[in-house]
């Protein structure tokens, strides 16, 4: 797999870029990952309801073609664009998002951090009182609340065509977090959303796009 940083690049240009190198691809045709950030921006996955969005306060809203729902993206945000063959690796979807967010978990222990999966809530989630805590979550403490008590710090949205990915996921570094306050995140109504500063942690984004770049190369390679 080739890793390649781009930095700050447009979201538009860089899903056009994603969707012209997978359909340009062949069967031998190399894996790639692209790790970059974007400027503000509201992205719609195909489930997306527009009623999801609050309050847009002039940020942009791109209707995208990969799953899920509205989520935001802005400066100090890692986000990485898996570009697999999942035919050639030998993985169905649903091992593919295992192992996303399988990496993500990976990453956040580096920094004492223990991410969590909600049953039904693809994501990463911590802790919003120990987020170093251990123990893994034993079920929701109301079947109406699944988050309570929980931030989200990492989301997920793919697209998988002709068995290649791309779109992929977003880890919160240290960001203005106020535009998840205009939209229902991942469309749940009263969703924290967290970053790594928000717990304590103070990191660049370098360090832990370098990490997350690790971690997804080695549990998405043959």
């Amino acid at each position: 797999m080739q890793i390649k940083t781009l930095g700050r690049v447009g979201y538009e240009p860089t899903l056009a870029a994603m969707r012209e190198f997978t359909e340009g691809r062949g069967p031998d045709t190399e894996d790639e990952l692209w790790l970059c950030e974007h400027p503000p921006t509201y992205t719609q996955g195909l489930a997306g309801q527009a009623d999801h969005v609050l309050d847009a306060a002039g940020i942009p809203i791109v209707q995208t073609n990969r799953g899920g729902q509205v989520t935001y993206h802005g400066p100090g945000q890692v986000v990485a664009y898996p570009l697999l063959d999942l035919r050639r690796l030998g993985i169905f979807v649903k091992e593919y998002v295992f192992r996303l967010e399988a990496a993500v978990i990976q990453t956040l222990d580096a920094y004492g951090v223990t991410g969590l999966r909600v049953a039904g809530a693809p994501g990463i989630y911590v802790r919003l009182e120990e987020p170093g805590a251990h123990a893994r979550l034993a079920g929701p403490v109301l079947p109406g609340d699944p988050f309570r008590g929980l931030g989200k710090v990492a989301a997920l949205g793919i697209k998988v065509s002709r068995h290649c990915t791309y779109h992929g996921l977003a880890l919160n570094v240290a960001m203005d977090l106020k535009p998840f306050q205009g939209i229902n995140p991942c469309g749940y109504a009263g969703l924290q959303t967290v970053d790594l500063a928000t717990l304590g942690v103070y990191t660049d984004w370098s360090d832990v796009a370098q990490r997350l770049g690790e971690r997804l190369s080695a549990l998405l390679s043959r």
